[in-house]
């Protein structure tokens, strides 16, 4: 089964945590509430619950909500209007890196309580720049990249995702975004750039700019 994008349900319920959320639980206040948008199959949501956290978790993707052991809401990001405010919101999975990111941060900005923290997930620019065809291993599922290529600011990709004798693929866009047209995109939203959570700088933090 997969989601509208084209994102494989099953694969992503076998898909073990990284360590996101360790990043994201390091940045915010202990037992913070936590907004998950596009919260897939609830794989970093259960580790921030684990540590502590309250977590509500968007996804447009039933099938994916069905994994999640969260409050959960069914919605596009860009469409979800909640009447209340988070001290933290999460943006992971490079969702700032698509396209058009503007309405999916515009729902960040105003789901984020006056102090609170967004937590973003990007593809840094040296990423476009070095990336190539090839994979690696996650947990019992093989990824691998292929197809690659580049147009002005876009990168288009396939990836592929093989775990237990299945093969599901996915193709995605990504827009190459550098330091200022982040921070133009984030002041867009009414956000303000906070400062990098990784040592590779794939992970940062924004605030209210207002």
């Amino acid at each position: 089964m997969t989601t509208a994008d084209g994102s494989p349900v099953e694969v992503y319920r076998l898909l073990p945590p990284a360590g996101e959320a360790e990043i994201v639980h390091a940045a915010i206040p202990a037992g913070a509430a936590v907004l998950d948008l596009g919260c897939g199959t609830g794989r970093i949501a259960h580790a921030l619950m684990a540590l502590g956290h309250p977590v509500t978790a968007v996804d447009d993707s039933p099938a994916m909500l069905a994994r999640v052991r969260a409050a959960k809401v069914c919605s596009r990001i860009e469409d979800l209007q909640l009447d209340r405010r988070f001290a933290a919101v999460l943006l992971a999975s490079h969702l700032v890196n698509a396209p058009d990111s503007a309405p999916v941060l515009a729902a960040v900005a105003r789901h984020l309580a006056p102090g609170g923290r967004a937590i973003v997930e990007w593809h840094p620019p040296e990423w476009f720049d070095t990336v190539d065809d090839g994979g690696g291993r996650l947990g019992e599922v093989e990824i691998r990249l292929s197809g690659i290529s580049r147009e002005a600011d876009l990168l288009r990709a396939t990836v592929r995702y093989a775990a237990r004798g299945a093969v599901w693929a996915r193709h995605f866009t990504a827009r190459r975004l550098d330091q200022p047209r982040l921070e133009a995109l984030l002041a867009g939203a009414g956000l303000r750039f906070g400062r990098f959570l990784s040592t590779d700088h794939t992970w940062f933090s924004a605030v209210s700019g207002l």
